[in-house]
């Protein structure tokens, strides 16, 4: 084993000298950039992660920035990038790392780990990217490298799969460059041991991998059964006033948690009546929009929208989670995916 460990962990730190990536933004960067690139790269592809880490840093530079802005601030920065807890915790994180550790980030694992938001692979990777300590890491692209190169079948979500893999990711981590390592085997998965079409021939460890040497890549890692979708049915409502539309500050949990968004009713369409007149809404026009899907996770979501052109602007509306906004001013703020796509179709309207 040792020899195989060796040899594992040597031709991937070459490699990465050589053909991994070196021009990320965050690469080489303080703890914090890290931690912030490992919680945006949950879930998101490097290529639009960028953008927008870019633009948190600049907004907020510091940890002591990130604590001391609002949660609206936070999210309207994270807004279109999807998975909108990851936001909270990084922002309750701030809060708690300038009360608890003087605004620095932590050095110490069990720290690192007790943060919201931060689970034992990333704590693990914060530590050996940012403070090049020996700790193993097992993300996504990590678990698909290791089961192929040790031809583990099995889902890696379930408990003793993932035990498996992680003894593996601690057997093989090697005592020097672990930092170089730990990116070598993110960047393997990202551009060589892909999910599809992987480029086996490229790779520096072909030679001992099980799944290659098997003639079973393809099948490794093994796929989750997947269970049916559920499907969803909700309208949403485009009540316009001039340019101004009226939007809704959700409540903090759920999918869109913290975000404004459109008035939306999930029976169908009978209840945009009763909506109206519970707000003393007069309608002078209504227009269907074409309906569309947005999927989500663990479900799709259909959603109508309906464009209600409003005579008036009533309602002690303007409250602290009501608001009529300019629609491209509201395209600015913290609201989800499907509402941004929906503003930016609409008709400027004098």
């Amino acid at each position: 084993m040792a020899a195989k460990k060796a040899s594992f962990a040597q031709r991937l730190i070459a490699w990465q000298r050589t053909h991994g990536r070196h021009d990320l933004p965050w690469q080489g960067a303080d703890a914090y950039r890290v931690w912030l690139s490992e919680i945006m790269l949950q879930q998101t592809q490097v290529v639009t992660v960028i953008p927008y880490y870019q633009r948190f840093v600049t907004s907020f530079p510091t940890i002591a920035a990130l604590a001391a802005a609002t949660e609206e601030q936070v999210l309207a920065h994270w807004s279109g990038l999807g998975y909108y807890a990851r936001g909270r915790n990084l922002h309750r994180a701030a809060q708690l790392i300038v009360e608890k550790h003087h605004g620095e980030f932590p050095q110490v694992f069990d720290d690192i780990i007790a943060l919201p938001g931060i689970g034992r692979s990333t704590a693990a990777a914060i530590c050996a990217l940012a403070f090049h300590q020996h700790h193993a890491i097992l993300d996504g692209n990590v678990k698909r490298v290791l089961a192929r190169y040790c031809g583990i079948a099995g889902w890696t979500g379930d408990k003793k799969i993932a035990a498996q893999l992680w003894q593996q990711a601690e057997a093989l981590l090697p005592e020097r460059d672990v930092a170089i390592y730990i990116q070598a085997q993110m960047d393997m998965g990202a551009t060589l041991c892909t999910r599809s079409k992987p480029k086996c021939c490229e790779c520096p460890v072909q030679g001992s991998c099980v799944a290659f040497q098997t003639q079973c890549v393809s099948a490794l890692p093994t796929l989750r059964l997947r269970k049916a979708i559920p499907e969803k049915h909700t309208t949403l409502l485009l009540l316009m006033h001039g340019n101004n539309i009226l939007l809704e500050k959700r409540a903090p949990q759920g999918i869109w948690g913290g975000l404004w968004c459109l008035p939306q009713l999930d029976d169908g369409n009978g209840l945009v009546s009763d909506y109206l007149q519970h707000n003393a809404l007069e309608v002078s026009e209504r227009i269907e929009l074409a309906e569309f899907t947005h999927t989500f996770t663990h479900y799709k979501l259909h959603i109508t929208p309906v464009l209600l052109r409003v005579a008036n602007q009533p309602l002690q509306i303007n409250q602290a989670d009501r608001v009529w906004l300019d629609a491209a001013e509201a395209l600015q703020g913290a609201i989800p995916t499907p509402v941004r796509e929906l503003l930016k179709r609409l008709p400027s309207h004098h």
